[in-house]
This record gives structure tokens, sequence and C-alpha cells, in this order.
């Protein structure tokens, strides 16, 4: 294939380079001299020398005794952006010659290199040594449209037994802080006799383990993956560490930092005392394929949650053995931080506490002194009353969303508040699931069961009928009596001087109540809104003559009360296909005469409920519906 003739060539922003560095390589100098040291470790280095000036305007120096560059290596790895390490050079480090030993290298995208630009962004210098050449060079980032580039370049012969490379910037921005830098630097790689740092002429003591309390190997299932996990105590180590959680070694430098939190959960709370004491550290060879390219952590793979998963197995174990171990002191402290509230317990009451904290202790050992003390607290009290140990029982079976459900809504509740609106939506939710089991049955007594459970669900047919307003005034029973008194069936079994708002006919029943209201012009009582409700027997279908009968009646109750507005319901089970759901009726139309089945009545009471009925439905599907209606007489105290 001929080659092709390049018509335009690609162009570059002059801080191109500067920008593509990421990770906080051009700005951080923690990470900027992090990354020069661990490209030392991949160049087979025993020793690295960094010389942090005073000012600015001064050099700063990064050198090593690794096996250095040659020439051609120089122009072919540290000038091609983004250079893939492993791709051409492999994941092991070589060593120069005399140096036996197995490593594996850090760097893997070319950009770490480029962290003297962190110092100065327009140039920096390089002299490398290999095979008994040295090569001094200065990269500079001012030629427009190249990112790099070399402006002097100088190859010369030294003894061949010379190897390394030395680094050099005059520092104009980002001047580190010599001891942070130390610090830093330390906790980031672990301790390696055969690989020393040294800051301007201090060795630093690197990571090393000190105060292990246990070291045991995790194999990840179904990979080749291998992890040596370590559990620290810092106040048995030497000195205490800059960081707390659960470190990740990769090759021996930290991934990231350490963290209480592995991918998406939190192991720990970090601000515990476990956690502010002890530390583990996961060590291994096999996840620098998982490594994010800054190493600022690990990436989102499915081999990461394995190694999640069995690493967080691990530490709840580690802590498990901790909080048995420590029982008897955990019983010591508690009784001694609650000695006040003790000191009248029975031997009863102080046998169970103990039994409490051993509980706890095993089942939850990362819990915290004060969570320890809350639960005991709450025991005392619970011994006092004479329910406490039902709701103990309760709470014993409650599963991690309850108790969270539970302790949210006492952050805004009381018990009492809690208990006044659960009752209501209990009380409620009872009467509907009555109505809708025992509506299609046609040998229910509409009378005694079904007409008390709508009465006392009027919100059915509207939010305004839900109140204390609604009774039954004597001048709307004169009217009523007076209509219906040839079409009324007396029946003994109705008291009407405690309901004198029932109407009963030979296939339904109807209750009719209303509101009060006084006359502007007279302050008279007068009736303002009247709710009209018949019921038909169960499983019974409604026709035009049921509709029409209703229409009638409700018209004449308008002319007999000129000023309220009427709304009547007749409801049953079901509605014959010619039936209008809805007429005007009355005096210029000031009654409404609506055609409803009782599904209609729950599917509407599903909606006031904000879908509560549904999403509990399961606490009433095995109960009868009788067995709800007597529930619901009992809440409501029914009384015919």
């Amino acid at each position: 294939m001929e080659e092709e003739k390049i018509i335009c060539g690609s162009l570059f922003e002059d801080d191109y380079l500067i920008r593509s560095l990421g990770g906080g390589i051009a700005s951080q100098p923690e990470v900027a001299l992090t990354e020069l040291v661990a490209n030392a470790w991949d160049a087979g280095a025993t020793e690295v020398k960094i010389f942090i000036p005073e000012e600015r305007g001064q050099r700063l120096t990064i050198e090593d005794n690794g096996i250095g560059m040659s020439q051609e290596e120089f122009h072919n790895r540290w000038m091609k952006l983004s250079y893939n390490r492993i791709k051409h050079q492999g994941k092991k480090v070589v060593f120069p010659k005399g140096v036996e030993r197995t490593r594996f290298a850090y760097g893997r995208n070319g950009v770490g290199r480029h962290g003297l630009l962190c110092f100065n962004d327009t140039e920096y210098y390089i002299a490398t040594t290999k095979n008994g050449k040295m090569l001094t060079v200065t990269i500079t980032t001012q030629i427009k449209g190249q990112p790099i580039a070399i402006t002097n370049e100088n190859e010369s012969d030294i003894d061949k037994n010379i190897h390394g490379t030395k680094l050099e910037v005059i520092v104009s921005q980002n001047l580190p802080n010599v001891e942070k830098i130390r610090d830093i630097i330390s906790a980031k790689f672990l301790h390696d006799p055969h690989f020393t740092i040294e800051i301007n002429r201090v060795c630093l003591q690197l990571e090393d383990l000190k105060g292990n309390l246990g070291r045991t190997t995790i194999k990840i299932a179904d990979t080749n993956i291998s992890l040596e996990a370590y559990f620290i105590d810092s106040q048995k180590s030497s000195r205490k560490s800059l960081y707390q959680g659960i470190a990740f070694w990769q090759g021996g430098r930290l991934v990231g930092e350490p963290s209480w939190i592995l991918g998406q959960e939190m192991v720990l709370d970090g601000r515990t005392t476990l956690a502010k004491r002890y530390t583990f550290v996961i060590s291994t060879n096999d996840l620098s394929d998982e490594v994010k390219e800054d190493w600022t952590g690990f990436r989102n793979t499915a081999t990461m949650k394995k190694v999640y998963n069995e690493v967080s197995a691990y530490v709840n174990e580690k802590f498990a053995e901790l909080s048995r171990s420590s029982i008897t002191e955990t019983k010591i402290r508690i009784k001694q931080d609650l000695k006040e509230k003790l000191k009248d317990a029975s031997p009863l009451t102080l046998y169970e506490i103990d039994e409490a904290i051993e509980s706890i202790s095993i089942e939850s050992p990362k819990a915290t002194p004060e969570s320890y003390n809350i639960a005991i607290e709450a025991i005392i009290n619970l011994e006092k009353s004479k329910n406490g140990r039902e709701l103990l029982q309760k709470l014993a079976k409650f599963n991690e969303d309850d108790i969270d459900g539970l302790n949210q809504m006492l952050d805004k509740w009381t018990v009492k508040d809690a208990l006044i609106v659960l009752s209501e939506i209990d009380k409620r939710l009872t009467i509907i699931e009555a109505i809708r089991k025992l509506s299609k049955d046609p040998n229910i007594d509409e009378l005694h069961i079904l007409h008390p459970l709508v009465t006392e669900a009027r919100w059915l047919f509207g939010p305004e009928y839900d109140s204390a307003e609604y009774i039954s005034n004597r001048q709307l029973q004169t009217v009523i009596n007076t209509l219906f008194k040839d079409k009324v069936i007396k029946r003994k079994d109705i008291n009407y001087q405690k309901r004198p708002d029932i109407v009963c006919f030979d296939n339904s029943t109807m209750s009719v109540t209303g509101t009060e209201d006084f006359d502007a012009e007279n302050d008279l009582s007068t009736v303002a809104k009247i709710l009209i409700v018949e019921l038909k027997r169960g499983g019974f279908k409604i026709t035009r003559d049921e509709r029409n009968q209703a229409q009638n009646y409700t018209g004449d109750i308008s002319f007999s009360l000129p000023n309220a507005k009427i709304n009547t319901y007749v409801v049953g089970d079901n509605i014959a296909d010619n039936v209008e759901r809805m007429v005007t009726a009355g005096r210029n139309e000031v009654g409404k005469v609506f055609v409803s089945t009782f599904a209609q009545l729950v599917d509407t009471a599903e909606k006031r409920l904000f879908g509560l009925r549904d999403k509990l439905s399961s606490m009433y599907d095995d109960v009868p519906g009788m067995d709800l209606y007597r529930d619901a007489n009992a809440k409501l105290k029914f009384k015919y």
C-alpha cells in the first residue's frame, strides 16, 4: 500500500501536556514526587535521593541508581506520549548488572515521568547513564506545535560501572514542604531493605507493618489472585501511620488512600475507637491490572468486587474475634458508666444485661461504646415496664430496614404521635378491607354490618365529609320522617333513638346526615349540606329503577330544605349497563345522584390513603371479612 500524503497533521495547544497529566501530577508536589519515586523503582533502583530547595528559583533534584537509559531508549520511551510500559517492557523490573531480584513495575502509561512540570511548567533537565554513556538533555514545553521537545542534547563517555538517572528542575511554582513530603512518601511505599528513599539527606522510614497482630493469606475464588492480609494495632507500632483504614498495597506501593469503604460498602465508621486504633494492610502483586492509571484507586470490575467481598469478610471476622476476647472488659466499662442507673437493678436485670452485652459483642462486634450504653439503658427502662419483655422480643426480630425506619421515625415523631397516626390508618384500612370482603355476600346484613362501616368511612365520598360537623340534626330528621313515613320498614332490631338518621327499605338501608349553618339574615340554624348514602344488600345490581327512586327522594328533600346542597350515593355490588352514573335532581338541580359500586369505594379509598391499602394489603389478606368487621367494630365502638 502506497504511503498516503498527509494533508494536515495534529495540532497541540501550548499547555497540552500539562493538562493531559491528570491525577494532580501537574499541581500537587506530593503526587508528582511519589510518581517520580515510582519511576526510580521501575528502573531497578535500590536508592533514591531527593533534594528540595528552601526557596523558589533554586534547583530540585531527584537522583536514582537504576538501570538508566541509552539515547535510543530515551527517545523511544521518555519522548513518547502515553508510553505503554507493560507493552514494551513487561510487568517485571530489569535491574542493573550485578543485582538479582524480582520486582514488579508500577508504571503503565508514561505520565509520571513528567512530574517535574509540577514545579516548572516550561522546562526541566535529565542526565541518564547506561553502558558507559551519559546522555544529558533539556526538555521543554515551549516549542510551538510540540507538546514536549528536546532543545539541548549531549552524549558522552563515562565509567561503565556508573548507572542511573538524575532529574533537575528550577522551582518556579508549587515549592514542596519537606516535612510533609517525607510523611506522605513514607506512607506510600512498604519497607523493602533493597529500596531506600532519602529526602534532603534524611533516610525515610517506610511503612514497616510493626504492630502486626496476625497475617492471613486470602485466595480469591476463580482467579489467580492471592492477598496477604495484616491486622495492625497502631498503639503497638513504633510510629503512627499517616492513614487509617484498609490499605491496599500493589507491589509494595499504596493504591489510593486507606479507607474503611470497600467499593460501595462502608465496613466500619471511621469515627469509632476501633477505626482509630486498628489498620488492615492488604499486600499483593496480583492486582496490577485492576489499578487505575494514576494509582488513585482500583477500577470498578467484577474481579475487584470479589476482592472487596473477601477482604470485608476477613475484616469483620477479625473484629468479631477482637470483640469476643474483650467481653469482660466491655462489661466492666459499661457497668461503671451506668453505675447510678444500675444501683437498684435486680439480679435478674443484671444477668440480662450481661447476656445483652455478650450478644451485642458477638452479633455486632463493631458497635460503638455509645451504642452499648444506649442498648443497656433501654433494657433498664424496659425492665421497669410491664410490656418491656414483649417489646424486646419484637425488636429482636426486626431486620435492618425496620430498625433504620424506626430510628428515622423517632427522629421526627414521639411514640404517642406515631400511635395516633398509625391507629387512624389501621382503623381506616380495616374498614375498607372489611367492606371489600363483605360487599359481595348476599347474606350480609347491610344495616348492621355494611352501613356502620360505610358511615364511619364518609371520607370515601369526599374529604369535606370527614368532619365532626356532620350530624343528624332534628330539622333533617323531621323532613326524612315526613317524606318516608309510608315507605319505611320499622325494624325491631334497630334503636331509632340512637340512629334516627337510618331509613330502612325492602332491599336497602339509607342514612342521611348533614351539617348545620346559621342563616346570615335571621341567625337561625339551618341545614347547609346533606349526604345521603343508600346501600343495597350484598350482590345487588343497581338498575334505572333504583337510580330513579334515589333521584325522586333527592328532589323531595331539596324542596323541603331549599338552601341545602345534596349529594346522594346509591351503592351496590354492580350496575346495569344502561344506568347513568351521575344525574342531577331537585329544585334548581341542587342535588346530585351518584351510582357506584362497593369496588369503586375501595378504589377511591386506595387513592385517598396514598396507596397505603395496596402497600399494606398483606396485613389483611388472610383475615376473614367478618373478623375485620369485628376488629373495626371494637375500634369504633359501634352501638346499634
